[in-house]
């Protein structure tokens, strides 16, 4: 027969991996079935499971308290599997700034993991980061975290903080930072055209000076990203790697 409070456990086991893989980069992506991420949600539950100390979980029984522990759960492997987002969010952002600049902000493409339309330059550097992120074994990491979450937040005794939340509101606020310094580069090289724009506009108030340096600021936009290409590299790459040193900080926090 099946135990039943094996079970339980293992449900909630599932529930939190689930979760945090449903909204992590690379693994919740909507190219990647729904039956895949079930099943691998299931597998590393099952793995999970195995190796936790059953004695330090007390018995949880199957009514209200149940769903109490299954909200949570829920709660703390969004928070997890989201963290990681972050760096990916400021990285499109970036792009979308450039794109601006570049008089690009009207040639959008689909993104289909978020279902809505952005700027061409933001999703380079959105898929761009993705690739690295596979390249430095992220989606492992991320796995990890998962596993030693559960060293650091028992089942069911998540609870949400105020070191948490003050944390998490910093995390938040640093998407716009990161994203500033990450399209720095070409935004004050811009920053120098539009003067000089502005100084042409001045002494020659007959000339159409927006129309006639539009291809001029998409080629040197291009030109730019180009240059500049091996330092985003660098960057991004840095970037998910502090994250990833983050997160363990994010699960510490959560389990303080």
């Amino acid at each position: 027969m099946i135990n039943i409070a094996d079970f339980i456990l293992l449900l909630l086991v599932f529930l939190r991996i689930s979760s945090a893989i449903i909204v992590a980069p690379f693994l919740g992506s909507r190219g990647i079935p729904v039956t895949i991420k079930l099943f691998l949600s299931l597998v590393i539950s099952y793995i999970i499971y195995l190796s936790l100390d059953k004695n330090l979980i007390p018995p949880i029984e199957a009514n209200w308290t149940l769903f109490v522990f299954a909200v949570k759960e829920i709660i703390a492997g969004l928070i997890i599997g989201f963290m990681l987002q972050f760096v990916f969010f400021a990285v499109n952002y970036a792009g979308t700034l450039i794109g601006f600049d570049m008089m690009l902000n009207m040639a959008e493409v689909f993104n289909p993991n978020e279902d809505v339309q952005s700027n061409i330059i933001g999703e380079m550097l959105y898929y761009g980061a993705l690739i690295i992120f596979i390249l430095i074994n992220g989606h492992h990491y991320l796995i990890q975290s998962l596993n030693y979450s559960y060293k650091v937040i028992q089942v069911g005794n998540f609870i949400i903080s105020e070191p948490l939340h003050i944390y998490l509101v910093k995390l938040t606020a640093s998407v716009f930072v990161l994203a500033i310094k990450i399209a720095s580069p070409v935004l004050v090289s811009f920053f120098l055209v539009h003067i000089a724009e502005g100084i042409i506009a001045r002494m020659i108030p007959q000339m159409q000076v927006f129309f006639v340096t539009q291809p001029l600021k998409l080629g040197l936009g291009i030109f730019l990203i180009l240059l500049t290409l091996p330092l985003y590299i660098y960057m991004i790459k840095n970037l998910l790697i502090e994250y990833e040193k983050r997160l363990y900080i994010l699960i510490n926090t959560m389990g303080a």
